[in-house]
């Protein structure tokens, strides 16, 4: 039998980082945020303990390398599964872009295999498994509207947010997040986002002000390595965004409209600046469980 789920990109309406720890990583406090651009993943148990990793995309790894072999490879383990998997990635969501495309993949699989082997997990077991497989894991499983504490798995949900038209677009470049959580200087942070402003923002439904408010310090070091990201920024306000910010570590930038006629006219006066570009809504909350 055969298993399929969509698995949604993510963008930030904010990220700050607040501290590095002692193990190199760094505690942030962000607003994430589920929207409707998908992967599709397939997966199919086979005898033996086979794990078999495709793509429609010649841009990711299909061995050890990718986070969703490295999923199916540590649910066999811990709850001791003796049969395989072939597992199949449509891949739609930019690679290395700021938008969770590996670990949307890898909380997809975590729930096919659940349903697959017969886990039965609770959620508190496939979070603290999705813990395990990377930061942005377990917000990807629940998706929705979410503050993410800590490393980033540490989720309190919030509201749904308001209907709008997100326009994403990312630059022709491949941004690494280990590298810029290196580059940044939390000396260098002259300004921090508005944490609560933008919940207050969710919470009374408030489009603009919600715009009003993203910030990602992020950007302090992802502009240097592409300075196209601050054009687009720009741009997007000039042809009227609400606001407008990188998500993740980048490259992506977005921007928040109320009409999708708008959205769609800042669409054509910015597609031949970046290398991909999409019109989405935002997900509700707890659409991944």
């Amino acid at each position: 039998m055969k298993y399929i789920q969509k698995a949604p990109a993510k963008i930030n309406l904010a990220i700050d980082v607040l501290s590095k720890r002692p193990d190199g990583f760094h505690d942030v406090k962000m607003i994430m945020q589920s929207v409707a651009l998908y992967d599709v993943i397939s997966l199919k148990p086979v005898h033996g303990g086979r794990i078999t990793v495709t793509s429609n995309s010649k841009n990711i790894p299909t061995d050890g390398k990718n986070i969703v072999y490295k999923t199916a490879e540590y649910i066999r383990h811990k709850y001791n599964v003796k049969s395989g998997v072939e597992i199949h990635i449509e891949k739609n969501i930019p690679i290395s872009a700021g938008l969770a495309g590996g670990s949307t993949d890898a909380a997809a699989v975590l729930k096919l295999l659940d349903k697959a082997w017969n886990l039965k997990l609770t959620k508190t077991e496939m979070l603290e498994a999705a813990k395990k497989l990377g930061s942005d894991v377990p917000f990807c499983i629940t998706g929705g509207t979410a503050l993410a504490e800590g490393l980033g798995e540490k989720l309190t949900n919030l509201k749904s947010m308001p209907e709008c038209y997100i326009l994403l677009a990312k630059p022709d470049m491949d941004i690494s997040t280990k590298e810029v959580y290196e580059g940044i200087d939390l000396e260098e942070i002259t300004r921090r986002p508005d944490i609560d402003a933008i919940i207050e923002a969710i919470n009374e439904g408030n489009l603009n002000k919600i715009g009003d408010n993203l910030w990602n310090v992020l950007e302090y070091v992802t502009i240097k390595k592409c300075p196209l990201i601050k054009d687009i920024k720009e741009k997007l306000m000039e042809y009227g965004a609400l606001g407008s910010v990188m998500s993740g570590s980048g490259p992506t930038v977005f921007g928040l409209f109320k009409d999708q006629s708008q959205a769609y006219m800042a669409y054509e006066h910015i597609k031949q600046m970046v290398n991909e570009i999409f019109v989405v809504k935002p997900l509700p909350s707890d659409c991944n469980m």
